[in-house]
């Protein structure tokens, strides 16, 4: 069987793409696979920071319409990179197994956050990381950066930047991980919902392709995902809200931690809760629930003001 994969041409999507492809045809190692790769929003607008793009979707907006078009059967995504409402008649049709969730940072003279000078810029093109960042450290300066994992360490190098922070998976998935000077812990630096994960995206009527990307479907991960989706769902969050939120599978057990934070980050609103493997879904609602109740919502609305004015 041949099957046509639609990807990103980003170095670190096509490595994604390939663990994917790898995946599945070491269960089924007659399948054939074809790339078509395919440029997004994301990829054309490399200059403004993500929260000032006000559409949903710009890394894989473009390949989903061409997967509902027929152009390619799959496609495989950055989980956190994918809206929680996606386009109509496509489906998650795999998580495999999910890695590292956690940020790391990148730094001249492999630095530690607490050991930067103050005054120090640190790159990041997350409104989450730029507030938690100052949470910590107030006295850093935080600037927007974009591009790829491999040019934003190169800021680094060449000295535009003190430090940047950045997924560990990414930079793992490039082989870049002698550059990490610090994994920074999840209770500080709280990820992206689906940070870690990729995704594979197929059409919801396409019984045969879904039958087999199911094969790589990781329980455990999808539930962690799920429920760290529907926590910004019910928040009604996005790239211009930051919000924290991992899952954690143990067994048949889901513990779920999520937490936001006011525009100059002093103010941190977070709850946990714990559920099963079988309802993800609602265990997010629920702690958005908690975390609405005490004041989450009204940290949303600022951000959002905030935006507005712009």
């Amino acid at each position: 069987m041949i099957l046509t994969v639609g990807t990103r041409g980003s170095r670190l999507s096509l490595i994604q793409t390939q663990i994917v492809a790898d995946k599945l045809k070491s269960l089924q190692p007659e399948l054939q696979l074809n790339l078509k790769v395919i440029k997004t929003l994301g990829d054309k607008d490399r200059r403004k920071p993500l929260y000032q793009l006000s559409q949903k979707g710009i890394f894989e907006k473009e390949i989903d319409l061409a997967l509902m078009r027929g152009e390619v059967d799959f496609a495989v995504h950055s989980l956190k990179d994918v809206p929680e409402t996606g386009e109509s008649g496509l489906v998650l049709a795999a998580v495999p197994e999910r890695e590292s969730p956690n940020d790391v940072l990148v730094s001249r003279s492999n630095m530690k956050l607490e050991q930067l000078p103050a005054g120090a810029t640190v790159g990041t093109s997350s409104l989450r990381r730029m507030a938690q960042v100052k949470r910590l450290r107030s006295d850093l300066e935080v600037t927007p950066i974009r591009g790829n994992e491999e040019s934003r360490v190169a800021k680094v190098d060449k000295g535009e930047l003190d430090a940047a922070i950045l997924a560990e998976a990414g930079l793992r998935r490039l082989d870049l991980s002698s550059r990490i000077a610090q994994i920074l812990p999840l209770d500080d630096f709280t990820p992206a919902a689906g940070q870690g994960a990729l995704v594979v995206v197929a059409r919801m009527d396409d019984s045969e392709v879904l039958h087999i990307l199911s094969e790589i479907d990781h329980r455990a991960s999808r539930a962690e995902v799920l429920a760290e989706r529907a926590v910004v769902s019910e928040l009604h969050g996005g790239c211009r809200v930051p919000i924290g939120t991992i899952g954690r599978a143990n067994k048949e057990k889901l513990s779920l931690y999520g937490c936001t934070y006011s525009i100059d980050g002093k103010l941190k609103i977070d709850a946990k809760l714990e559920g099963g493997l079988d309802a993800p879904e609602q265990l997010g609602g629920k702690l958005a629930q908690e975390l609405i109740q005490r004041g989450a919502k009204e940290l949303v609305e600022q951000w959002r003001s905030f935006y507005e004015k712009e």
